[in-house]
């Protein structure tokens, strides 16, 4: 399995193979929590700094987002929409990348070492499906390469959902 410390490749190149290593891994399988479990294990190999990276799920009869599969310390298990970073990213339907969270109003916080955060929403055929999230110990851990390649890694993984 691809190790990002291991790779020298740029930044492109890394979230490419990541990204077509997702492609095969769910190749033929439908069902969904299967293909978030080993999305959110790849992610976790893949990138480096990282303290949490998962799957937040739209539950529409609470209009929350209920956890789901991930890699990390446990975590808040329901998010009201438009709350927090998760909340506001899943009922604005774009990517929230916030250098430092407790800056952040509402912010919802699940571990004390998180610094930063990526909250990419998940979105198939109109219809929210849930957020990928991801936290960092370091302050602006993310910036707009990683937005762009993350959102290409979750447009992938829509079609496996």
């Amino acid at each position: 399995m691809f190790q990002a410390e291991k790779y020298q490749g740029t930044k492109k190149d890394k979230y490419g193979l990541v990204t077509k290593q997702l492609s095969a891994l769910l190749e033929g399988e439908p069902n969904k929590i299967a293909n978030l479990s080993n999305a959110s294990s790849l992610l976790n190999q893949f990138l480096d700094r990282i303290n949490w990276v998962g799957f937040y799920l739209y539950e529409e009869e609470s209009n929350q987002l209920v956890l789901g599969p991930f890699q990390g310390l446990p975590a808040c298990v329901r998010i009201p929409l438009g709350r927090g970073v998760c909340g506001t990213s899943a009922s604005e339907r774009k990517t929230l990348v916030v250098e430092d969270v407790h800056s952040f109003p509402g912010h919802i916080a699940c571990d004390a070492a998180s610094q930063s955060e990526i909250v990419i929403p998940l979105v198939k055929h109109g219809e929210l499906l849930g957020v990928l999230d991801i936290d960092s110990p370091e302050k602006a851990r993310f910036d707009e390469e990683d937005q762009k390649y993350l959102e290409a890694f979750t447009e992938e993984l829509l079609k496996h959902l």
